[in-house]
C-alpha cells in the first residue's frame, strides 16, 4: 500500500510540473492605489497564484513554505494590476541595492512575463526589485532578453515584517494582444531570492528543454477590453557647451521629437525626427592591428530598442547609419585635408514592426542621412574647397518572419542602401530558418544570403550560406555545422562581414548538470572544433580545438578554465591585405582561467589570466585581467578594472608597394613586433533612490606596437629578412574618456540628464614607455575636450491627455 501511495505521489508531482497552470483574473471598478500595502478589499476576492517551483539551481524543487510567493491579478479598461506577497522568514537579510532602471544589481526581484497572443514566441517582461526599482525587456528564445526596450508603467515595492510586497499597474498600451472579446494570455511569475542565488517561477520552467518563452502558464478571465490608441510623444530638448584649446568655447541648443504610434493591435510605428545622440555612451576605441575594421556596440536607443526582428540573419549593423563617411576626399599633391567629419548626420529614422495573430512578423526600417563634405586646403594658394564624402543616402531593412508550432520560424530579409548620384549602392537578400521539433529536442537552422553591389564600374554578387543541426535538450548536447562564403559576398553597406572566400566545418558537444551537487550549483563543459578552408586553393585557413569549463560553487563563486589548440600551420589570406597572398601562422597552444567571487558580498573580485605559446622562436602572448568591486552600502558602489595584454614577437603587416611607391613592385612588408595594451576603467554609482542616480564611467587606454625588425612576405607564405626597410612603423595610441552624469526620472517615461564629458586621444609613432607621463601629457589643455550638456525628455500619452480633456 505504501508503494502504491509513493507511485501515486511521484506521478502526481511529475504531472503537476509538466502541466501548464491557469490563473483566473477579474474585472475591477475599484481604484487601485499603488502603495505596496494591498489594502483594497477586491484583492482578497481574486484567485491566488502560488506553489512556485525552483528554476535555478535545483530545477523543479518546490519553494519552502517560509519563502512562498502569492500573486493576484486584476484588470480594468485601461490596464492590468498585479500584486505579489513575497514571504521571507528573514526580512532583515533581503538584499536591496538601489540601482538605475534596468540594472538589477544585488537585490531581490519579482517579475511578470506576459505573452498577449499565448503563442510561446515573445514575452513582455516587467520586473520590480526590493529597492523599488524597475526593469523591463522583450524576451525571445532566439535573441534572449532585450533590456533596451522600455515601456511606461507604474509600480511600488515595500519591505514588510513578513518579507516584501509589490503592486504593479501595466497599461495595455505597453503590451501587444489580439482584439478578441475573450482573452487568453500566456503568463508566468518569477522571483529571485538574491542572497541564496535561487530563482523560482510559478509555472515550472524545465531546464532540460532548450526554451524559456514556451513554458508560460495561462491567464484567463479578461473580457471585453479594447486595445487603446497607442500614441506616445517624446519631445526633447538639449543644451550643450563645448570647450577645448583648439577653438573658442561655444554653446548650442537642440530639440527634436520621438513618436510611437500603434498602427493596429499588432504593429507599431516608431519615428525619430531631428535626432540627437550627443549623450550616447562613448566607444571603447582600441589600437587595431587586424586587417578588419573595429566593430562597435550600438548605444543609440532608437537602434537598440525592439529590434529583434531586424537582427534576423545578422545582416543589420546599425552603426553604418550615421557612421563615418564612406569616401575619402581625392587630393592633389599640394593639398591637405583640414576638416573631415567623423560621422554623418541623420535627417530622420523610422521603423514599423509587429506580428499578426497568425505569427507573421513584419519589420521595416528606414533612415536618411545628410550630404557630408570634407574641407580641402591648397597649401600654395591657401584656397579651400568642399569635397563630397557622403552623398544623400537612404537605408532600408525589410523583414518577414513567419513563426509556427510556437518554436520555429522562417524569415525573409532584405537590406538596401541607395546613395544619391554616382556612388556605390548595396543590396542583400536572405532566407533564414530556425526549425525545432515539437518537444524542443532537436534544431535545424541555417541561412542563404545573396549580395549585390553596384559600384558604378565594379558590379559584383556573392553568396553566404550555412546549415546547422543540433540536439538542444538534456545533459548532453551537440551541434554540427557547415558554411560557405564566396569571394564577392559583401554586405558591408548595412551589415558587417570580415572574412570571405572560404568554406568551413564546425562541431560542438557539451555536458551540463541539471541539479546541484555537493560541490557545484552549476557545471558546464564543452568541446568545439572549427576548420576553415580557402575556397579556391583548399588551403587550411583556420583549425581550432577548444575545451571550456564553467561552473558555480555552492557558495556562488564562478570558476572557469579553457584550453585552445591549433594543431597545424594555417594559411592566413587576410593579414597581407593583398588578394591571393597569404602568410603562414604557426601551431599554437593556449589557455585561460577565470575566477569571479560572489557579487552578493560587499567586496568581490574578478580575475582572468591567459597564456598562449606559438611554435616560433620566443613568440607568445599573455594577459591578465583583474576587476575588484566594492559595495559600500545600498546606494554607493565602485568597480575598477585593469586589463593587460602583451604579444611578444608577433608577426604582422606594416607596409606594401601598393601603399608605398618606394618599395619594389609586389612587395609586402611584415614586422616582428611587440604589442602591449593597458586598459584602466573605473565605474561607480550613487543612487539617491530608484529614480535619481549619479553615475561615473572613466576609461584610460594605452596601446603601442614596437617593431624590432622587418621581413618580406614571399610567395610561399614564409617570411625572409628585409634589411633595407627603415621607415618608422611603430604605433602608439592613448585615449581618455570620462562621463559623469545625473539622471532623474521625474515622471513615468520622462527623464532629465545632466552630463559632463571629457575625452582626449593621441596617435603617433613615437613611443614613450613612461605610463604616468603619458597620462599627464594626454590630459593637458591641448588634447582634452570638454562637453557639459543638459537634456530633458517628456513622455506624453495620448490617452491620458484625452482623458483630461474629457473630464474637463
Amino acid at each position: 500500500m505504501k508503494n502504491l501511495f509513493l507511485v501515486y505521489f511521484l506521478l502526481h508531482s511529475i504531472l503537476g510540473l509538466s502541466q501548464k497552470k491557469t490563473l483566473q483574473t477579474k474585472f475591477t471598478s475599484e481604484k487601485i492605489l499603488l502603495d505596496g500595502k494591498l489594502d483594497e478589499a477586491i484583492w482578497q476576492s481574486v484567485p491566488v497564484a502560488t506553489d512556485f517551483v525552483m528554476f535555478q539551481p535545483d530545477n523543479g524543487k518546490p519553494v519552502p513554505e517560509n519563502k512562498r510567493t502569492e500573486v493576484r491579478v486584476l484588470y480594468d479598461n485601461e490596464a492590468i494590476y498585479i500584486s505579489a506577497l513575497l514571504y521571507d522568514n528573514e526580512p532583515d537579510k533581503i538584499l536591496k541595492e538601489i540601482n538605475k532602471r534596468d540594472d538589477f544589481g544585488t537585490t531581490d526581484f519579482f517579475g511578470v512575463f506576459i505573452n498577449g497572443y499565448n503563442d510561446g514566441q515573445q514575452n513582455f517582461q516587467f520586473f520590480v526589485n526590493a529597492a523599488d526599482g524597475q526593469a523591463d525587456c522583450l524576451a525571445t528564445d532566439t535573441n534572449g532578453e532585450d533590456y533596451s526596450w522600455d515601456a511606461v508603467w507604474n509600480s511600488k515595492a515595500l519591505i514588510t515584517s513578513f518579507g516584501w510586497a509589490v503592486e504593479m499597474r501595466i497599461p495595455y498600451a505597453a503590451m501587444r494582444f489580439s482584439s478578441e472579446k475573450t482573452q487568453t494570455w500566456g503568463v508566468n511569475f518569477f522571483r529571485e531570492i538574491r542572497r541564496d542565488r535561487q530563482k523560482y517561477s510559478w509555472n515550472f520552467i524545465d531546464s532540460k528543454i532548450g526554451t524559456f518563452t514556451q513554458q508560460n502558464g495561462t491567464l484567463e478571465g479578461i473580457e471585453n477590453i479594447k486595445t487603446p490608441t497607442r500614441l506616445f510623444l517624446l519631445p526633447y530638448t538639449s543644451f550643450y557647451t563645448h570647450a577645448n584649446a583648439k577653438q573658442k568655447t561655444y554653446s548650442e541648443l537642440k530639440g527634436g521629437l520621438d513618436i510611437k504610434y500603434g498602427i493596429s493591435d499588432a504593429f507599431t510605428l516608431d519615428a525619430m525626427l531631428i535626432p540627437d545622440f550627443g549623450q550616447t555612451k562613448y566607444d571603447d576605441r582600441i589600437l587595431n592591428l587586424s586587417p578588419f575594421e573595429q566593430q562597435f556596440n550600438e548605444n543609440r536607443g532608437f537602434f537598440t530598442e525592439g529590434t529583434d526582428l531586424f537582427s534576423k540573419g545578422n545582416l543589420f549593423y546599425s552603426r553604418r547609419i550615421g557612421g563615418p563617411p564612406s569616401y575619402s576626399p581625392k587630393k592633389e599633391p599640394n593639398e591637405k585635408t583640414i576638416e573631415k567629419p567623423t560621422s554623418v548626420d541623420l535627417y530622420n529614422a523610422t521603423k514599423i514592426s509587429g506580428r499578426t495573430k497568425g505569427g507573421l512578423g513584419i519589420g521595416y526600417l528606414n533612415a536618411v542621412t545628410k550630404k557630408t563634405y570634407a574641407t580641402i586646403k591648397d597649401t600654395i594658394s591657401q584656397e579651400t574647397r568642399q569635397v563630397l564624402v557622403e552623398p544623400l543616402t537612404n537605408y532600408n531593412v525589410l523583414v518577414f518572419d513567419q513563426r509556427f508550432h510556437k518554436n520555429s520560424s522562417i524569415s525573409l530579409i532584405n537590406t538596401n542602401v541607395t546613395r544619391n548620384g554616382f556612388f556605390r549602392d548595396g543590396n542583400v537578400s536572405a532566407l533564414v530558418w530556425d526549425l525545432n521539433t515539437t518537444k524542443n529536442t532537436y534544431n535545424l537552422s541555417g541561412n542563404f544570403e545573396s549580395s549585390y553591389v553596384n559600384d558604378i564600374e565594379n558590379k559584383k554578387t556573392g553568396i553566404n550560406t550555412s546549415l546547422s543541426f543540433a540536439e538542444t535538450s538534456g545533459k548532453y548536447r551537440y551541434n554540427l555545422g557547415a558554411k560557405l562564403v564566396t569571394k564577392d559576398f559583401d554586405n558591408n553597406d548595412l551589415g558587417i562581414n570580415f572574412e570571405t572566400n572560404y568554406y568551413s566545418f564546425n562541431g560542438f558537444t557539451s555536458y551540463r548538470i541539471l541539479s546541484p551537487t555537493k560541490t557545484f550549483n552549476s557545471f558546464y563543459a564543452n568541446i568545439n572544433a572549427y576548420t576553415q578552408f580557402q575556397k579556391e586553393t583548399g588551403k587550411v585557413q583556420a583549425d581550432e580545438i577548444n575545451l571550456n569549463v564553467n561552473s558555480s560553487t555552492r557558495k556562488n563563486h564562478h570558476i572557469g578554465f579553457g584550453i585552445n589548440y591549433r594543431p597545424i600551420e594555417t594559411y592566413n589570406y587576410y593579414e597581407p591585405r593583398s588578394e591571393g597572398s597569404y602568410s603562414i601562422d604557426p601551431t599554437r597552444l593556449g589557455g585561460w582561467f577565470s575566477l569571479s567571487t560572489n557579487y552578493n558580498n560587499k567586496f568581490a573580485i574578478d580575475v582572468n589570466p591567459s597564456l598562449a605559446i606559438l611554435n616560433e622562436s620566443q613568440r607568445m602572448s599573455y594577459g591578465f585581467f583583474i576587476g575588484p568591486r566594492y559595495r559600500f552600502n545600498d546606494k554607493f558602489a565602485l568597480n575598477y578594472e585593469f586589463n593587460f595584454f602583451r604579444q611578444n614577437n608577433n608577426k604582422g603587416y606594416v607596409d606594401s608597394s601598393s601603399k608605398n611607391k618606394t618599395l619594389p613592385d609586389n612587395t609586402i612588408i611584415y614586422a616582428n613586433r611587440n604589442a602591449i595594451n593597458y586598459t584602466n576603467s573605473l565605474n561607480g554609482k550613487y543612487s539617491l533612490n530608484s529614480k535619481m542616480n549619479f553615475d561615473l564611467s572613466a576609461r584610460y587606454y594605452w596601446s603601442y606596437t614596437e617593431n624590432k625588425n622587418f621581413y618580406k612576405l614571399e610567395n610561399n607564405g614564409r617570411l625572409t629578412p628585409y634589411e633595407g626597410y627603415t621607415e618608422n612603423k611603430n604605433q602608439n595610441l592613448i585615449t581618455w574618456n570620462l562621463d559623469m552624469s545625473y539622471n532623474w526620472w521625474f515622471a513615468p517615461g520622462s527623464q532629465l540628464t545632466l552630463l559632463y564629458r571629457s575625452n582626449a586621444s593621441k596617435y603617433d609613432n613615437l613611443i614613450n614607455k613612461d605610463f604616468g607621463n603619458n597620462y599627464t601629457n594626454l590630459l593637458n589643455n591641448h588634447d582634452l575636450s570638454h562637453v557639459l550638456s543638459l537634456s530633458v525628455k517628456y513622455f506624453i500619452d495620448y490617452n491620458q491627455v484625452k482623458n483630461v480633456f474629457l473630464k474637463s
